[in-house]
């Protein structure tokens, strides 16, 4: 069942209301959300904008800080704090391990949102481990642990909910998944350029199957080589996803992002997991679609909020 965004954000309001009005950005490589919400974490505003990653780092920024601006006058308020979900590690002086929009890595998140929307208190983290934190306190892994969670969209990643927080790892990179080897589709690669959404729509475009990653997932649904291939990749992540398994023995794993969103990937994904894993966790759809990243980041910021009062 789907659940409205504010339906969880009452959820969570016995959690208490800070005052004043939270910022949420989610900046992902392909799409950018912006949310405004009240002080106990219930939506008012938001909007979604394309990344245009071809286009660098900064327009994406500028755009998105625009957004931001604009929404928090329609509310009519300045905000009490900003969470930001980025991709990557976020440094002081920069960003790690994301490559999906040029000069990302360049970038001075905290210092650059702080200054441009005059906020007192800026919270960043890791846009998979953002929809982790949303995911524990008002999603599918409130009552499970441990927790996995598996982000299937514009790259692949992984998280890990221990005893009610998500696990960073030493230098902030705990779950970066995607740089593993995956070698039985294409040796030497990383399991991001095996299976991604960018690299479900590169294949899609080698078969000749319009609309990407959707179009191959849908085409798949019949016998014949777009499902023999598709289903070697998925065997690929399935791989990597039983040893995640079998390291942290999750109760529940939550798969998020818009490849997770096709039935046919989700079913021979949980189907690997079946064949092979001792002891099967329950494995289940976010229930915030695209927005799960984005409530994150709004949880980011009343945390923020809690910690300096």
């Amino acid at each position: 069942m789907t659940v409205r965004l504010a339906d969880r954000a009452e959820q969570a309001a016995g959690a208490g209301d800070v005052g004043g009005l939270l910022l949420g950005i989610d900046f992902g490589g392909t799409k950018m959300a912006v949310g405004v919400a009240d002080g106990s974490g219930r939506l008012l505003a938001s909007e979604r904008v394309p990344t245009h990653a071809d286009r660098g780092a900064r327009q994406a920024l500028d755009r998105a800080l625009e957004v931001a601006t604009r929404l928090l006058g329609e509310v009519g308020g300045p905000a009490a704090a900003v969470g930001v979900a980025s991709p990557g590690v976020v440094r002081p002086d920069g960003i790690d391990l994301a490559p999906n929009v040029p000069g990302w890595d360049r970038l001075r998140l905290v210092d650059t949102v702080g200054e441009r929307l005059g906020v007192p208190a800026v919270a960043v983290d890791n846009d998979l481990n953002a929809a982790a934190l949303a995911e524990l306190r008002l999603g599918a892994l409130r009552d499970a642990d441990p927790g996995l969670v598996v982000g299937l969209g514009t790259g692949v990643a992984a998280a890990v909910t221990v005893r009610g927080t998500v696990l960073a790892g030493r230098h902030g990179a705990a779950g970066e998944i995607g740089y593993a080897l995956a070698g039985a589709a294409r040796p030497g690669r990383m399991l991001e350029s095996v299976f991604s959404g960018r690299a479900l729509d590169q294949l899609a475009a080698e078969l000749g199957v319009p609309d990407g990653a959707a179009g191959l997932a849908a085409r798949a649904g019949q016998p014949g080589e777009v499902r023999d291939v598709l289903r070697g990749r998925v065997d690929e992540i399935a791989r990597h996803l039983i040893t995640c398994c079998l390291l942290v023995d999750p109760q529940r794993v939550v798969l998020v992002g818009g490849v997770a969103g096709s039935e046919l990937i989700r079913g021979l994904i949980v189907d690997r997991l079946a064949e092979v894993l001792p002891y099967r966790p329950e494995v289940v759809l976010s229930s915030f679609a695209a927005d799960a990243a984005l409530l994150g980041a709004v949880l980011l910021a009343r945390e923020a909020v809690q910690a300096a009062g």
